[in-house]
């Protein structure tokens, strides 16, 4: 072990939450060893450490995880083999002597999950089980940030989601609650928190209030199977990236997504950001 390296690593640094935890916890002058694929990529933070490290290799995650007491492993961007490589980190993790593992999952985490990506989370969190790693799995639900990007150019929402409701959480508050965790990791081995927004939109909700922040039209289509998986063909991409798109919606159509919990702010001290305050720019 060097001791002259920061024992709290943070991957996903170049991302969104990532990039918010790091610099949370740098503000509160904490020193950080980041772990990136690309470290060129990575921001300056004073007090940090970069090292390169990709989830699918295991020699190099190895000696850039030893000494770490705790780790926050966000979840890798999609791709067909990203449980596969969430497994090489989680071994690697095991085996440098990691002691506790802060995951970033999905709120309908489960083996048969309707949002098919949600299947790869389920069995990452097994997989650190399995590895013996002390852990925290912040469930996190579809992001919030993400509703207003899905309204197409003529001011359509389409989807398969019906009247389905969605608890979406801005990534400011998934990554408050990361670090909140991360500052004091000891009362949360072993806890699992679902982090939503502190309400459950329906598209229709969504479409109107978009609508009245950007100042024109924006409505909302419930799609059927057939119509989301054809209006999505032209964009040539493999098909189990299409099953992701299209589950997405089936997921909230369902109401696996519909629940709202009160994690976030427990873990911050502070609710949870509205579908609202984030279209008026709100950060919280």
């Amino acid at each position: 072990m060097d001791t002259a390296l920061p024992t709290i690593a943070v991957t996903g640094v170049t991302g969104a939450v990532g990039g918010l935890v790091a610099r949370g916890l740098v503000e509160r002058g904490v020193p950080l060893r980041l772990l990136a694929r690309t470290p060129a990529k990575v921001p300056p933070l004073p007090g940090c450490v970069v090292l390169p490290s990709r989830y699918g290799d295991g020699d190099p995650s190895v000696a850039a995880l030893r000494g770490v007491s705790t780790l926050l492993m966000v979840s890798a961007a999609e791709d067909e083999d990203r449980l596969g490589q969430h497994r090489a980190f989680v071994a690697a993790a095991a085996e440098a002597g990691v002691q506790h593992v802060v995951y970033t999952s999905f709120a309908a985490a489960a083996e048969n999950a309707v949002f098919t990506l949600g299947r790869d989370h389920w069995a990452t969190e097994r997989a650190i089980v399995d590895a013996g790693l002390a852990h925290t799995f912040l469930r996190d639900s579809f992001y919030l940030d993400f509703l207003p990007e899905v309204v197409g150019e003529d001011g359509v929402i389409r989807g398969p989601a019906g009247d389905g409701r969605v608890a979406a959480v801005a990534r400011a508050d998934v990554a408050r609650a990361a670090t909140a965790v991360l500052l004091d990791p000891e009362p949360h081995r072993g806890a699992t928190y679902e982090l939503t927004g502190p309400e459950a939109l329906s598209f229709a909700d969504v479409a109107e209030q978009v609508s009245a922040a950007r100042g024109r039209p924006v409505r909302y289509h419930a799609e059927t199977l057939e119509e989301a998986y054809a209006s999505r063909a032209s964009y040539g991409a493999p098909r189990w990236l299409v099953d992701a798109w299209v589950s997405t919606y089936t997921a909230i159509a369902t109401g696996e997504l519909a629940r709202v919990s009160d994690d976030v702010e427990r873990l911050t001290g502070r609710r949870p950001l509205t579908l609202r305050q984030l279209l008026a720019g709100g950060r919280g």
